[in-house]
């Protein structure tokens, strides 16, 4: 019997670069959105249950589009990122609307993830290889200590719009294990590619080849109390920015690894990534989807059930 693993979709962002609810803009030959391919992905690889992490007030359009759609074909749970999910004695400004970062989305999905999970973003396009290599970890993980997760990783050659700058987390990694990770901003400056860190360090040159994170990230639900336990004191250096700070699971994860609570395993994939950052690459992404279609990795109409 396979073991149970789910796949935590976080679909809660503003979208406000690409212009409106990028999760639900259609890509494919029958308006399937790039979640409709994680998800269909997630099922061929043996995933047993998705998680859908939204805003509370778009639940009833996922529900009516992505959810009629998936629904039949695997589990399906949501969860709501609330600015007041927060430790006892805190507070956020009330004038505060962006969702508080990745670390507090995946907090927010506790009470309906008791297995191993993946993340992952919802308006990327991860390719199925992904998938598979990230169930396969799952299904051999161990809940003990020091704690065993995962990245999925891709080159940064790979990973870049023409459009603009995009948020990667610039991977350090020795034998296949993650020493280090910087949330930046990415981008081809004069024929180089430069990170920002989005901390606010020294902006520094990275090579073609070197590895990002595209927070599509493997974890034990051991990862919940770990991320519980460093709120406060992320929210206490923040106590002069909590306007705009965000809490992200790429910090969690270094932080993880220098206390020697976690171990994050680097899986390498030979898929291809896709990527709406920017309304200016909408139509790259659906011809790349239509070419996959043509090729017979998927069916033109994704839930037709012949």
């Amino acid at each position: 019997m396979n073991k149970d693993i789910t796949l935590v979709i976080l679909a809660a962002g503003m979208g406000s670069r690409f212009g409106g609810l990028k999760q639900i803009e259609p890509m494919g030959p029958n308006d399937e959105f790039i979640i409709d391919y994680s998800v269909y992905d997630a099922i061929k690889a043996g995933f047993t249950k998705i998680v859908f992490l939204i805003k509370e007030e778009n639940y009833q359009v996922f529900k009516e589009t992505i959810g009629a759609r998936v629904e039949p074909h695997i589990k399906v749970e949501y969860c709501f990122q609330k600015n007041d999910n927060l430790p006892i004695g805190y507070t956020l400004p009330e004038t505060r609307v962006k969702p508080l970062g990745t670390a507090h989305a995946i907090l927010c999905c506790r009470d309906k993830v008791n297995e191993p999970f993946m993340m992952i973003n919802a308006d990327d396009f991860y390719g199925r290889d992904a998938y598979i290599k990230g169930a396969e970890f799952l299904r051999n993980i161990k809940n003990e200590k020091p704690y065993k997760y995962g990245m999925v990783a891709y080159l940064v050659k790979n990973t870049i719009t023409e459009n603009g700058s995009v948020k990667r987390g610039v991977c350090e990694v020795v034998n296949n294990k993650l020493t280090k990770i910087t949330e930046s901003s990415v981008e081809r400056v004069n024929g180089k590619i430069i990170a920002t860190p989005l901390s606010g360090d020294t902006p520094f040159e990275v090579a073609e080849d070197d590895t990002v994170s595209m927070n599509m990230l493997l974890f034990t639900p051991s990862i919940f109390n770990y991320i519980e336990e460093k709120f406060p004191k992320f929210l206490d250096e923040n106590k002069n920015n909590l306007e705009k700070c965000e809490y992200l699971i790429p910090d969690i994860l270094f932080e993880s690894i220098k206390e020697k609570y976690a171990t994050v395993d680097v899986l390498k994939t030979t898929a291809t990534w896709y990527g709406v950052t920017y309304k200016e690459d909408k139509d790259s992404v659906k011809e790349a989807i239509g070419n996959l279609v043509t090729s017979g990795e998927y069916k033109n109409n994704l839930w037709e059930e012949k």
